[in-house]
This record gives structure tokens, sequence and C-alpha cells, in this order.
């Protein structure tokens, strides 16, 4: 019977078991669990670039996800709904670290207001093409490469798909530091990701 059980939530849909975990089911949520934990896991990981960390946090998301499991409407999907509690739980971690390393070039553009004289008038997406599984774990290595600060607008921005205002809002800065911070990461990512461009272009 156990056995037909757990066959049965294999096969249901994500909206299956997400009824069912409304219901009290934790059987139902642990199949959410382990379908999406991978998941959830790289996201902490991209985020604080700590294993440990990573753990908790995609374990402390798990916890809330089942405690506000009667909040999820279903405008998006359960993965996207579980990827922003980990998100928001790594950005509340990041601001009570309060880690202020800054790069010098960044502080001097922001107090000087030359950060806006260099944006360029179409921004380019330098992971644009490359969201396939062979070439993720090189992603994620140039993502690593970035400052904690630049490492999070690219995320929120080019991942989650969140606009200049929202992320400053999230983040706690205003929305020309996010404009900065980006403008820099993306010009990192690009030259990280060169090497990897001519690659696939060969």
């Amino acid at each position: 019977m156990a056995a037909s059980l757990k066959l049965d939530y294999a096969a249901a849909t994500d909206e299956q078991l997400v009824s069912l975990a409304k219901g009290g089911d934790a059987d139902a949520f642990e199949e959410l669990v382990h379908r999406h934990r991978d998941k959830i896991y790289a996201r902490a990981m991209i985020m604080m670039r700590n294993e440990v960390e990573a753990i908790d946090l995609s374990q402390e998301a798990w916890v809330k996800a089942w405690q506000r499991i009667h909040q999820f409407q279903g405008e998006s999907s359960f993965a996207t709904w579980a990827t922003r509690i980990v998100i928001n739980l790594c950005l509340d971690q990041i601001r009570r670290q309060k880690r202020t390393r800054a790069e010098s070039i960044e502080q001097m553009e922001e107090e000087t207001g030359g950060v806006e004289r260099h944006m360029p008038v179409v921004e380019a997406n330098p992971t644009e093409g490359l969201e396939t599984e062979d070439v993720r774990r090189r992603i994620d290595e140039a993502l690593g490469k970035l400052t904690e600060a630049h490492r999070t607008v690219v995320v929120l921005h080019e991942f989650e798909g969140l606009e200049y205002k929202e992320i400053a809002r999230r983040v706690g800065i205003s929305i020309g530091t996010v404009m900065s911070r980006l403008f820099y990461a993306r010009r990192r990512l690009a030259t990280l990701l060169q090497n990897l461009r001519k690659e696939r272009s060969e």
C-alpha cells in the first residue's frame, strides 16, 4: 500500500501535490521537496557561494514553504514560488552580514556620477544563449568570481527577471546603485564568458 501511494505521488503533477499539501499531506510536500531541492540549493549556492550557508538557507526555505503553503495561489509555478523564498532568505542573510567590500572603481564612479555616461544604450545580457545544461556550470563559475554585491543584482535581474525598482527595494539600495552594479557585473561576466562564446561559435 505504501509503495503504491509513493508511486501515486511520483506520478502526480506539482499542482496536485500542492493541493494535497495544503490539506496537510506531508508526504505530498516531501515529493515536492524531492523534485525541486536541487534547484533551490543551486540558487542559494549561486548567491552565497558557501556550501554550509547554502544548505542551511535552502533547508530553511523548505520549512517556510511548508509553513506558508496556504499562501501559494498558483500565479507562478511552485518551483518559482519556492525559489523566491530562498532568494529572500539569502538577501536577508547578506544584509545581516553587512559586507561592505566594494570595488574601488564602482565607488569612484558612483560618487562622481560617471557611470551614467558609460551605460550602454542597449543592455546586452552576457548570459544570453548560454542557458543550456552543458554550460551552466561554467556560468556558475563565472558568477562565483563576481563580488557578492554584483552577483546579487545579476541573479535578481537576469535570472529572476526583477526590475531595477524591485531589486533596489529588496536589497536596500538606490536604483542608481542597482544600475551601476549591474553595469559592472555584466561587463565582468562578458569578459569571463568570452572564451565560452568563442568555443560555441567554432
